[in-house]
């Protein structure tokens, strides 16, 4: 183990993944009893992607991790450590992490998965901020890599139109200093279990509730825990980095529903205009959806040097997370 490093940690490269089959909410209307104008004005969702048969959270990180070395050629240079966050791995073991891993030449890398369903990104990246700081890496690919579309029952209006599938992907190393992650936020209650689940390996939840083959999902209980946990934990990640309202340049939020970024937005008087958003087309891509948005939003240049972002996530456990991040798109990224 080295030293503890003092140096900024920060985004080096971005890169992203979606499948080819689009699925738009005139595919629901026809098949469930629902239309588009009702998804749209409820999540804000008019389509989303599907993974066609073969393709698997792994091929899709992978799609995520070349698109990333085409825009940063030297990007993986001195990658030593990969976390892969996902809710819908090929397999409990290997892990994603370690697939992606050999499909883009990271042999001997350390690898794992991090599942906290949609708030797993901001986990992953504070494992790998903090095994960097520790000495423990070099530097980190973290990938978020869903598909969702298998995890659903597709005959459920609940949860069917809600969700979609892709990948994002990120390289996290030293940046100048001024630069970088100022904070992190992270927590998870039981409790709130009960109100979305996707079984595993057990047949019930320790208080009993039975679970079925498929995500479940109470809507209305998730809808006001985001709301609430969304802001509050945004709000502490900037009190920890010294951070008012008025310093946020972008608010980078799990891409859920429209009207729960609406909130958020009100809450800290931000326009929505500065808040990244592709849901519309996206749908939820559970801990896809951040690395998703970042990826987007940067190949558009939306960020500038010194840009401040908030990144605010939400998901199943219930669990929460956030990150304040001084963007940095200088030379040498």
């Amino acid at each position: 183990m080295t030293a503890l490093s003092d140096a900024a940690i920060g985004i080096l490269a971005v890169g992203a993944y979606a499948p080819a089959e689009v699925v738009t909410n005139a595919h629901y209307a026809a098949r469930l009893d629902t239309t588009d104008e009702w998804i749209t004005s409820r999540t804000g969702i008019k389509e989303r992607r599907h993974a066609a048969q073969g393709e698997s959270s792994s091929s899709l990180g992978i799609g995520a991790v070349k698109n990333l070395q085409e825009r940063f050629p030297d990007a993986l240079d001195g990658v030593n450590l990969v976390i892969c966050a996902t809710s819908s791995p090929d397999a409990m073991f290997p892990s994603t992490a370690a697939l992606i891993a050999g499909g883009v030449n990271l042999r001997g890398a350390a690898a794992f998965d991090v599942s906290v369903a949609c708030s797993g990104f901001l986990y992953a990246l504070s494992v790998g901020y903090g095994m960097i700081r520790a000495g423990l890496a070099r530097r980190a690919l973290i990938v978020g890599s869903e598909v969702m579309s298998g995890a659903v029952d597709q005959n459920d209006r609940n949860t069917a139109i809600l969700f979609g599938d892709g990948a994002g992907c990120v390289v996290l190393g030293e940046v100048p200093e001024g630069y970088g992650f100022q904070s992190f936020v992270l927590g998870a209650d039981s409790a709130g279990g009960p109100h979305l689940y996707l079984r595993g390996a057990a047949l019930r939840l320790p208080e009993g509730t039975e679970m079925g083959p498929h995500l479940t999902q109470n809507g209305r209980e998730v809808f006001k825990f985001a709301v609430r946990t969304l802001g509050d934990s945004a709000e502490q990640a900037m009190r920890q980095a010294g951070m008012s309202t008025a310093d946020i340049d972008w608010l980078v939020p799990h891409q859920a529903n429209i009207r729960i970024i609406e909130a958020a937005c009100q809450r800290f008087g931000l326009p929505l205009e500065r808040a990244v958003t592709n849901l519309d087309r996206y749908g939820n891509t559970s801990a896809a959806s951040i690395p998703l948005a970042l990826a987007e939003a940067e190949a558009q240049g939306r960020f500038k040097d010194g840009d401040q972002l908030l990144l605010a996530g939400f998901g199943g456990g219930l669990s929460w997370g956030a990150a304040a991040l001084k963007w940095w798109g200088g030379e040498g990224r």
